[in-house]
This record gives C-alpha cells, sequence and structure tokens, in this order.
C-alpha cells in the first residue's frame, strides 16, 4: 500500500498536488466558515424550543462537501450534526452557560442509517432532539431531511465533561432547570443500547477483581 501511494506521488507534478493540498484547505475552512457564522450570526437570531424540542438548522450542500459520487459524501453527516447539536443548545437557551461553566460535549457512540442521497447544491434541514438519557449518556436523534424526504437518520450518545471529567445527568438537568420524567427512549434507542453493551462486554477485558489478601497463620 505503501508502495503504491509513492508510486502514485511520484507521478504528480508540482501543480496537481498543490491542487490537491488547495482542494484539501478548501474543505477545512469549508468547515470553519460554518462554524463561525453559527457563532457569529445563527445563534444570535435562532429561535427558542424546549428541552424536549425539536431544533432544526437548514444548509446547502456545496461541491467541496460532495465526493466523487456527486453526492454529499459520508464523512459530512457527522461534521453537520456537530453544526446542529451546537445550535440546538443555542435554540434551549443553554449554549452561552455550558461554555462559561467549561462543560464541554463529547460524542460516546454514534449510528447511521442512509436512505438517499443529498445532491450538489440541495437545500436539506437537520431535525435534532434529545430523546432521553440514562444514568450515565445522552441520547440524540438526527435526521436530514428535504423536499424529496428523509435522506439520513442517526443517534448519537454522549456526555458533557469539565476538567476531565464527566459531568453527572442529575447535574446537567439541574442546571438547566428540567425535573419532569425522562421521556421514554424509542424501540431503537433501547436496542442500540443494548447492542453498545453487548460490544463493550465482547470486546473489553473485564474489571480486574479486587487482590486476594494472605494471612500468615497465627
Amino acid at each position: 500500500m505503501v508502495c503504491f501511494v509513492s508510486h502514485l506521488l511520484s507521478g504528480m507534478t508540482f501543480v496537481s498536488l498543490a491542487i490537491l493540498f488547495k482542494d484539501v484547505g478548501c474543505i477545512a475552512m469549508n468547515l470553519y466558515f460554518r462554524l463561525v457564522w453559527l457563532f457569529l450570526w445563527r445563534i444570535r437570531h435562532c429561535n427558542k424550543i424546549d428541552f424536549l424540542g425539536t431544533s432544526k438548522i437548514t444548509y446547502r450542500a456545496l461541491p467541496s462537501d460532495c465526493d466523487i459520487n456527486f453526492h454529499l459524501t459520508n464523512s459530512r453527516y457527522p461534521a453537520f450534526m456537530d453544526l446542529a447539536r451546537t445550535y440546538m443548545m443555542a435554540e434551549m437557551g443553554f449554549l452561552k452557560r455550558f461554555i462559561k461553566l467549561g462543560w464541554m460535549p463529547i460524542v460516546n457512540a454514534a449510528e447511521f442509517t442512509y436512505i438517499r442521497d443529498i445532491k450538489p447544491f440541495a437545500k436539506f434541514d437537520i431535525e435534532t432532539k434529545l430523546v432521553g438519557w440514562d444514568e450515565k449518556y445522552f441520547y440524540i436523534e438526527q435526521r436530514f431531511v428535504s423536499e424529496r424526504g428523509l435522506h439520513c437518520i442517526a443517534h448519537v450518545r454522549g456526555v458533557f465533561v469539565c476538567k476531565r471529567k464527566q459531568v453527572p445527568i442529575p447535574t446537567m438537568l439541574a442546571e438547566v432547570g428540567f425535573n419532569e420524567p425522562a421521556p421514554e427512549m424509542p424501540a431503537e434507542v433501547v436496542k442500540w443500547k443494548a447492542f453498545l453493551q453487548l460490544k463493550k462486554d465482547r470486546n473489553l477485558p473485564p474489571a480486574p477483581s479486587e487482590p486476594i489478601e494472605f494471612k500468615s497463620a497465627s
């Protein structure tokens, strides 16, 4: 594989390499621009939703978002989802407070189901909603929809971290002032949660047991 890449690069001219890295840079700048624009403009003019409400943000698939199959590349979906979750916290009214507290959202797991592609220049919405939580994680559902219908549905499991320590779910709920019963999680999320636990049990070594103490006979 290394030899193949070396042969490929050796056959490329300086100009073609410059164009390649220029394109990569444009893709990165494209994402940074969207993030900056989100903070400078969009979250300042966003709607207000309840803690369990559905957030909606609109984007357009630019050519730099698409791959050689002329549709939104798979790696772009999680990037758009990051922006949409940030926007959801702004619509909830908690984004500035969480930033001030130093709470950083961390994704623990994610799953995607792609239904139909998103073509270049197509406009689409990302619908984001908190669908539940357990003793450790919160669960979010995100949908990519357009006038053509549903394109992708994804679920994200995550936590908030502050100073390298996880923020307990009860602490988060108290901070946002939510004291109602937790919503019933969708059946697919319940099964996904069980799948993640099975995956963990089958691939991670068991926690070491406490050492056995040997006492001399008296």
